[in-house]
């Protein structure tokens, strides 16, 4: 057995904390197994989903006031615009969600964050070139639901890797850390 024991594989494809999922990533390595697969906490992501209700409400309640100042064929309008910016304001927030992913195998660890649409960076480090791992949560919804972040500290001038609102952050950091030892 490997160095991390017998952890239980837990993996849907909306999970936020996913331990040996069975998939495969760009650029794996011969024999470099997935350990966790890491993305926010989808609690954290209540923000924008009350938003995107709001404004869908406010779509519908401003279809009273509109009948007043403007025909049937600008009403439509309107309400086919904000619908269109609304759906569009949610899909690039759940894309970002889904997108924005960790990655922890047993030879290295990725941090994958996609900025907008057509920006990504990719940062990896090497599980030998890993210094300290800290996880940290405060707060009390962090208490509650069990989430926090993961910042992980490479040698030299390679890049620190920080896993942002993850759940269970203690647990990703003494995983990690059992890979090092």
């Amino acid at each position: 057995m490997d160095k991390i024991g017998k952890i239980k594989e837990s993996h849907k494809i909306y999970h936020s904390f996913c331990l040996r999922p069975k998939i495969n990533f760009d650029g794996q390595n011969d024999h470099e197994d997935i350990v966790l697969v890491l993305r926010a906490h989808p609690v954290t992501q209540v923000f924008w989903l009350i938003n995107g209700f709001i404004l869908l409400i406010t779509i519908i309640l401003l279809n009273f006031i509109f009948p007043k100042f403007l025909d049937y064929y600008q009403i439509l309008f309107f309400d086919l615009f904000g619908l269109v910016i609304t759906l569009s304001y949610l899909w690039f927030n759940f894309l970002g969600w889904f997108f924005n992913v960790g990655i922890v195998t047993n030879q290295r660890v990725i941090d994958i964050d996609f900025n907008g649409v057509l920006y990504k960076e990719v940062t990896i480090a090497m599980l030998r070139k890993i210094e300290d791992v800290t996880s940290k949560s405060g707060g009390f919804f962090s208490s509650v639901f069990d989430f926090g972040n993961v910042f992980i500290q490479t040698a030299g001038t390679e890049a620190n890797i920080e896993f942002m609102d993850i759940p269970k952050p203690s647990q990703v950091a003494k995983i990690i850390n059992q890979l090092l030892s």
